[in-house]
């Protein structure tokens, strides 16, 4: 495995986020003082004494609860605790041993995992407050270890004990060598439930509550096709909608995660249609430069005819005419149909994405392109094109100088695009040119 995985478990409210967020050393999880407010698991990786630690933040636990997000928290915690090699349990100092306390050391103990105790709120220096003890009573083997999430003081106790309790691995470390996949859409599109149906489990809770993933979640996964990173996000809203500072959060963790993505999902609701809140979510992707395919959820729901794919499709190339290259591809989360062909799409806009073409070839296009169609001319002066050669991929990225930027205008940078594109391909993913003029060394 080469990583150590680490869940931190506990109540809701008892600071397991804050101390998230101070090992990650960055705001990974929403930290709020709503119980509730961290639903999903949070995975990250960070280096304690040289090494890797996966740890995982999950929503607080609750014993019993008539609450649907509070009961699927708790069993996200629960898969959570399944997949750790360590537990971290935390508990509030200032609250004392609660009744649900009790409940979860009783579990914790009966999942037969190393469990390292863990006191928060212990913000004092020297000697430990007189309810520190009552923690003994939850019947764990080694001393609570006290600690102040907020402050940091105690966490490096914590991970010491973590890595003592933690199974030995002889085996190192291997790069990432995954295509990270972003899942985006409007809430309630079926982005977790495409994310379960790919990876055959409940790894995001899905309710009928719009917004129920609220931060990014990475899940890896390898099978026939290759390896990837699948990204859910949290449903974008429209930004006059997003009022409070957890959405606020969420909307900017969905566009962290196009950044780091190199495939997008572009998730529409077939019920729906494709809206103005698409476009926008789709134009983040795109203005990201991302390799991106449409994706049109629910499909088994809708009433079809011989030009019901025709008619669907015209409208999303319509309302997202920037972005003609992306794919689109009609699935169901629900009943899996055409699930499995999303891996060759991704795989495909992601070789697309990656492609360098040698300057020579480039500006044979170049030349054909030029002598077919001749470049504009504004008061007797000519647009002429020296040479093309591409700087980078992901997205491909191409340099063309000439003598005068002004005249090279859209519509003719959009005539030599889409002749690359004939060429090419570069199906999938957009396309960026920097014009430069002779001389001029700026991008």
């Amino acid at each position: 495995m080469g990583k150590t995985t680490v869940a931190i478990v506990g109540r809701p409210n008892v600071g397991k986020s804050t101390l998230f967020n101070k090992l990650a050393g960055e705001r990974v999880s929403i930290v709020e003082d709503t119980p509730g407010v961290t639903r999903d698991r949070i995975y990250y990786d960070t280096v304690w004494n040289g090494k890797t630690l996966t740890v995982i933040d999950t929503g607080g636990i609750e014993p019993k609860t008539d609450s649907v997000i509070l009961e699927k928290m708790r069993d996200q915690a629960e898969i959570a605790i399944r997949t750790a090699d360590v537990i971290v349990f935390m508990c509030d100092v200032h609250a004392g041993v609660t009744a649900d306390d009790r409940e979860i050391a009783l579990m914790l103990q009966k999942s037969g995992k190393p469990v390292v105790l863990a006191v928060n709120k212990i913000d004092t220096v020297g000697a430990l407050p007189l309810e520190y003890y009552e923690f003994y009573e939850l019947g764990f083997d080694d001393d609570p270890i006290p600690l102040s999430s907020v402050h940091g003081t105690g966490t490096g106790d914590l991970l010491d004990r973590v890595l003592e309790l933690a199974p030995p691995d002889d085996t190192p470390d291997v790069e990432d060598d995954s295509i990270k996949v972003a899942v985006i859409g409007k809430p309630n599109a079926g982005k977790s439930s495409i994310v379960n149906k790919i990876l055959g489990e409940d790894r995001m809770i899905v309710s009928d509550i719009a917004g129920t993933t609220r931060d990014a979640i990475d899940s890896p996964l390898e099978n026939e096709f290759g390896k990837y990173t699948l990204i859910d996000t949290a449903g974008l809203r429209r930004q006059s909608k997003v009022l409070d500072r957890i959405e606020k959060f969420s909307v900017l963790r969905a566009k962290a995660a196009v950044e780091r993505a190199d495939v997008c999902l572009i998730m529409i609701d077939a019920e729906e249609g494709i809206t103005e809140q698409d476009e926008k979510i789709a134009g983040l992707a795109h203005e990201a430069g991302k390799a991106s395919i449409i994706v049109v959820n629910k499909w088994d729901l809708i009433e079809k005819e011989n030009s019901t794919v025709k008619q669907f499709t015209d409208k999303i190339r319509t309302a997202l005419s920037y972005m003609p290259y992306a794919p689109i591809i009609f699935v169901s989360a629900k009943t899996g149909q055409r699930v499995v062909k999303l891996f060759e799409h991704i795989n495909y806009v992601n070789e697309q994405a990656s492609l360098r073409i040698s300057t020579g070839m480039l500006n044979d296009v170049l030349t054909d392109a030029t002598s077919r169609v001749q470049p504009p001319t504004d008061k007797g002066k000519r647009l002429k094109i020296y040479y093309i050669t591409q700087t980078s991929v992901k997205p491909p990225e191409f340099v063309i100088f000439v003598n005068d930027a002004e005249l090279f205008h859209f519509s003719y940078q959009r005539y030599i695009e889409n002749c690359l594109r004939e060429t090419f391909g570069f199906n999938g993913t957009p396309i960026k040119i920097i014009v430069r003029q002779r001389g001029d060394s700026e991008k």
